[in-house]
Parts: C-alpha cells; sequence; structure tokens
C-alpha cells in the first residue's frame, strides 16, 4: 500500500509543483497589490477625506459582501463583454484583478482600523509641534499603527492563498486544477490525491503564519502612549 501510494505522489509531484508554482505567483502578485491598494483606501477613510470617504467605503461593503467567485466571474466574464478593448483581460489578468481588488477591501479595513486605534493624543501632540497632516501620519501615527496590522493581516494573506482554488473554474493551472487534472489518471485515489494537495497548501500556509508571529515579536507589541 505503502509503495502505491508513494509511485502516485512520485508520478504527480512534477503537476503538482507547476501548480504550486502558479498558486504562489498569482497569490504574492495580489498580495502585493492588493496591500497597497487597501493602504492607500484605508488612510484615506480613516483621515474622513470628503466624498472619497463614503465612495470607498461602498467599494469595500460591495466586496466584503459578494462571494470572491462571482466578483471573478465579474471580471472574466462581464466585462469583456462590455466592448471596451482595456477590459478584455485573459484569464490569468482577470485572475490577478480580481484577487487583488478582493484583498485590498479586507487590508483597506485593517489599515483603518489601526490607524484609527492609535490615541488621538499622539496626533495632537504632533500637532502642538508643528506638524503638518501627512507629517503626523508619516512619522507618528502610520509607524505605531503598524503594529497592529501585523496580527490581521497575516489571516487575510492565508485567506487570499487559500482563495486562488477557485482560479480554477477559469482556467488557471493552479494546485488545485492540476490535482483535479491528476485524479483522472488515478480515479481510485481521490482521498489521497486531495490530501496531497491540502498537505501542499499547508505547507505554503504555516509559514506565512510563524513569519506572522516572528514580525509581531519583532516590531514589538502595539505598545501606545494615551496623552489623553
Amino acid at each position: 500500500m505503502l509503495e502505491r501510494y508513494w509511485s502516485i505522489t512520485s508520478s504527480l509531484l512534477p503537476f503538482l509543483w507547476q501548480g504550486f508554482l502558479e498558486t504562489l505567483y498569482v497569490s504574492l502578485v495580489a498580495i502585493i497589490a492588493g496591500s497597497l491598494i487597501g493602504a492607500l483606501i484605508g488612510l484615506v477613510r480613516s483621515q474622513r477625506v470628503p466624498v472619497l470617504t463614503s465612495i470607498f467605503g461602498l467599494y469595500i461593503h460591495i466586496l466584503r459582501g459578494t462571494p470572491f467567485l462571482v466578483q471573478l466571474y465579474v471580471f472574466y466574464f462581464v466585462l469583456p463583454n462590455t466592448g471596451i478593448s482595456w477590459l478584455s483581460w485573459d484569464s490569468r489578468t482577470a485572475a490577478f484583478v480580481a484577487l487583488s481588488v478582493y484583498t485590498s477591501s479586507y487590508v483597506a479595513e485593517i489599515v483603518k482600523g489601526a490607524v484609527e486605534a492609535v490615541p488621538r493624543g499622539q496626533s495632537e501632540a504632533a500637532t502642538a509641534l508643528g506638524m503638518t497632516r501627512l507629517q503626523r501620519l508619516w512619522y507618528v501615527i502610520i509607524p505605531q499603527a503598524l503594529k497592529l496590522t501585523v496580527p490581521p493581516m497575516s489571516g487575510v494573506y492565508v485567506m487570499i492563498i487559500k482563495s486562488t482554488a477557485i482560479l480554477s473554474v477559469v482556467g488557471i493551472s493552479e494546485l488545485t486544477r492540476q490535482g483535479e487534472v491528476s485524479i483522472l489518471r488515478f480515479p481510485r485515489d481521490v482521498l489521497f490525491i486531495y490530501g496531497l494537495i491540502a498537505f501542499i497548501y499547508f505547507l505554503y500556509c504555516y509559514p506565512v503564519l510563524r513569519f506572522a508571529r516572528w514580525a509581531e515579536r519583532r516590531v514589538g507589541a502595539a505598545r501606545t502612549v494615551d496623552l489623553d
């Protein structure tokens, strides 16, 4: 029995490795792009910028209130049918954009909450020193808020990594897709193959969580001094 499973694993590893690399690539692009977009949106919302705050709020509520699968279909099937040339994406581009936008909606709320959690006295003290709004954000608020974003951000990143499994519905040959194709070769070993896929996802996600814990200890516990 063990020899059979070892034989199956050996024959499938090249295909699963190829799928893992695709998953790694897509998830990293989505995490980086989504984090940058989300951080900007979160900062804008935390500063109560007129009009933009409402627009970004609607943006976040729509994305967080609808399934990612529906959003992926919109980016891949609906937008290209609008006739606008630059919206005629291939499956990989649609996957990148959909996953990045989805990531940004969660990152934006984390950043907004972290900025607002910094005691108001910190900003008032910086104002008393003659700092502008941008200087207060850059030198006082953001460094303290970053400490608060580490724990929840790691959970979002793991969720995004696992969400890549849905991309198989638009033809992305990521890890889950490669596993489903492999099942056609070994239909009697469905449970084992899915278990192998789950194990590979675990090997990817676990270091992310460990790194987040290390980063949390590195930056130190979020300790702020309330000057109110």
